[in-house]
């Protein structure tokens, strides 16, 4: 089709359960137009997962579609309501002032997925906001949600990225983009508390069976559905926050509206991957008091699953008291689900196959001395394989004291060798968990930086290639793996993007 020829709206094939069963939670609406929309990237992998045609939509039809001008002929585009607690302060209606819902498609495994807009424009829950996106938020979120993907990280993933050929007023005048998101759902905590703090408890009711159904449906009979998703929301998150703690991911801004039902990461903003061991990292311009630090995640997570039991406490038991018992019973199980699936994470990247009483102290032993000696988290792990197959220098290198790893490395081999096993399959099992590359904040900025000013997609391409194969050994990678230099990592801050 010619540049400038008219555009037929593509089908999807959309399949829309939430707009279809839960009237009274969203609001039917439209994306604002966009004066000159330009396709940045198009994920033509997602988009064949998705069953969607990628050769159609990647270019000038693509551009019309994933900027919101076009929607395709079976959409039904709307905005989702919820409340959330922000930074501890609770605002009873919040729900999408810059995104879209499109509809669902059932992709070729047979999920069914959420295809949205984010930054289309204002919408009735903006609040004064312009409802729109830069393209530095936008390149960052398709970035760290593939990184993430590839980590093995359930997440958001980016479909599309359009520039909108419009100026957006942030601090500064900054190139516009519409960015495509990809979801297993977008049902938030905040979702619950948006019916809960109004008393609308139909709406909490049908929102729970259908969280049910869509992501747990295994426990759709169960005798009380809210205890039961509440029970497989806490294992979820669990599970989840282990794995971001794992490779040193700082979410930035996990208030409730934040997070998922389906214990997917979504929304990043002010995200970062930790480079030198501090578990009070932060790099998030608003987090002024540390909340959201790397080591306060896990407890955090554990914070907002108690808000999403309070909202589910009339679904409970009509008795409060009772209704707080029986939910409280439930959270009791995230502190050891998440402690369990730290130490398994922590066991693999240590190459340990058996567990022993004594794992959780040697991997403490490790982080105490990363800590001390300002260790780089990923390069660490990653060196540790180098040991067994008999090189302990370039791990050395990593503390300020090369000697000071000595006495754990001890401790490390004879837990080794009780378990057994060959060097060499041993070190592989661990290059397999331990990333070598991941989306190192300088070079995210390098990349945004070079889009933004120079109109230049090089250094973006180029680092999506790298981090979308975290695990890989092979020459020329340490331009992507090394970390900044700390005068870099002292100054960065990350913004939110609204």
């Amino acid at each position: 089709m010619p540049d400038g020829a008219p555009h037929t709206a593509p089908v999807f094939g959309f399949d829309n359960s939430y707009a279809r069963d839960l009237p009274g939670t969203f609001v039917a609406w439209r994306a604002a137009r966009v004066a000159a929309p330009r396709l940045l990237k198009l994920n033509r992998a997602l988009a064949e997962e998705l069953g969607l045609e990628a050769g159609a939509l990647d270019g000038a039809l693509g551009a019309e579609v994933f900027s919101g001008n076009l929607a395709p002929a079976d959409a039904e585009p709307l905005a989702q309501a919820y409340a959330g607690h922000q930074f501890g302060g609770f605002s009873p209606q919040l729900g999408d002032g810059r995104a879209l819902l499109l509809g669902e498609v059932i992709d070729r495994e047979g999920r069914r997925r959420d295809i949205a807009l984010k930054g289309s424009g204002q919408t009735p829950f903006s609040r004064r906001g312009d409802g729109k996106a830069a393209i530095g938020p936008v390149l960052r979120e398709y970035l760290i949600g593939e990184a993430m993907h590839a980590l093995g990280i359930p997440t958001t993933r980016a479909l599309a990225a359009v520039a909108t050929g419009e100026q957006i007023l942030r601090d500064t005048g900054l190139p516009g983009a519409v960015l495509t998101r990809v979801a297993a759902s977008h049902i938030r905590v905040g979702t619950f508390q948006f019916f809960a703090t109004r008393g609308d408890t139909d709406n909490l009711r049908k929102l729970t069976n259908y969280t049910l159904a869509r992501h747990y449906p295994g426990l759709a009979g169960a005798a009380s559905p809210a205890l039961a998703l509440l029970a497989a929301v806490t294992e979820a998150q669990a599970r989840l926050i282990a794995d971001w703690m794992a490779v040193g991911f700082i979410h930035g801004v996990m208030n409730t509206d934040n997070m998922t039902l389906s214990g997917e990461t979504i929304d990043y903003g002010p995200c970062a991957f930790m480079d030198a061991y501090a578990p009070g990292t932060v790099f998030s311009s608003i987090d002024h008091q540390g909340r959201y630090a790397y080591g306060n995640q896990p407890g955090i997570a554990q914070w907002n699953l108690a808000r999403l039991a309070e909202a589910l406490l009339p679904l409970v038991d009509a008795q409060e008291d009772r209704a707080v018992e029986r939910a409280t019973e439930v959270l009791m199980a995230y502190a050891p689900a998440y402690d369990a699936a730290w130490l398994a994470r922590m066991r693999a990247k240590l190459g340990l196959s058996t567990a022993e009483e004594g794992d959780r102290d040697l991997a403490l032993g490790l982080l105490s001395v990363m800590e001390a000696e300002k260790a780089d988290w990923t390069l660490t792990f990653r060196r540790l394989s180098q040991v067994l197959r008999g090189d302990a220098s370039a791990l050395r290198l990593q503390f300020g004291n090369p000697g000071a790893i000595d006495g754990w490395l001890e401790d490390w081999k004879r837990r080794l060798a009780r378990e057994g096993g060959a060097a060499e399959a041993r070190a592989a099992a661990m290059d397999r968990v331990n990333p070598l590359v991941i989306p190192r904040n300088h070079k995210v900025e390098d990349a945004i930086r070079a889009a933004v000013w120079e109109a230049d997609l090089a250094p973006f391409e180029a680092l999506l290639d790298q981090i979308t194969r975290p695990f890989d050994e092979a020459p020329g990678r340490d331009a992507f793996a090394l970390p900044p230099p700390q005068s870099f990592t002292d100054s960065f801050r990350t913004f939110c993007g609204t």
